[in-house]
């Protein structure tokens, strides 16, 4: 089976990953922030690198569910391609940030890639305010995140809102972020709980 992890930039997404891989034994898929060779480009000049940097991230992506896919084995993952092309390259093109012809060129690209692809048999999708999101990226200090503007994230969730509202490839489990601490034992084991409930509906 194939969980996504979805959310906004500070959500908890990652940790959710791995506490879900310990819990459930699945094997974890993250994000490749760390060799990532655009992303503190980006952050530096968003309107220079940001075509740069979705098609790396469309390309990782798509190579990550084509693995996922083959293995046979249950993965948790970490963000998933629809949230590349319906959140993050849409509002970069919004902001005036991606040229129109790069933005065509990326969502056609992204349009035969997804035809090729299944969609996770489980979408989970960590929906936090932005409070909660700057509070998540300064608690874990990345040098490239601490220029993120907070009008950059209103606008991102802005889109996220928009996807998951109308989402419809699979089954979708929303968790509230703002008011549960992933590391906290009782929110963990309600979350679990409901992923459970989530996947025997799968089977049922």
């Amino acid at each position: 089976m194939h969980i996504a992890v979805s959310g906004n930039i500070g959500s908890g997404k990652t940790t959710l990953t791995r506490l879900l891989s310990k819990h459930f034994g699945w094997r974890p898929h993250f994000e490749d922030v760390d060799n990532n060779p655009y992303l503190n480009s980006f952050y530096e000049d968003m309107q220079r690198w940001s075509f740069n940097l979705q098609i790396y991230f469309l390309n990782s992506r798509f190579r990550q569910v084509q693995d996922i896919r083959k293995s046979g084995d249950t993965v948790v993952q970490d963000r998933t391609i629809y949230e590349d092309a319906y959140i993050f390259a849409t509002n970069l093109y919004e902001m005036g940030l991606m040229e129109t012809r790069d933005f065509k060129n990326y969502r056609d690209l992204f349009e035969l890639m997804s035809s090729f692809l299944q969609p996770p048999d489980l979408l989970i999708y960590l929906r936090a305010s932005v409070p909660t999101l700057v509070r998540q990226i300064q608690k874990r200090n990345r040098d490239y995140e601490q220029t993120i503007r907070l009008d950059y994230l209103q606008a991102l969730n802005k889109y996220y809102e928009e996807w998951i509202a109308n989402y419809d490839l699979g089954k979708l489990l929303i968790i509230d972020s703002d008011n549960i601490e992933l590391d906290n034992p009782d929110d963990l084991s309600h979350i679990i709980d409901n992923i459970n409930s989530s996947l025997n509906g799968l089977f049922g």
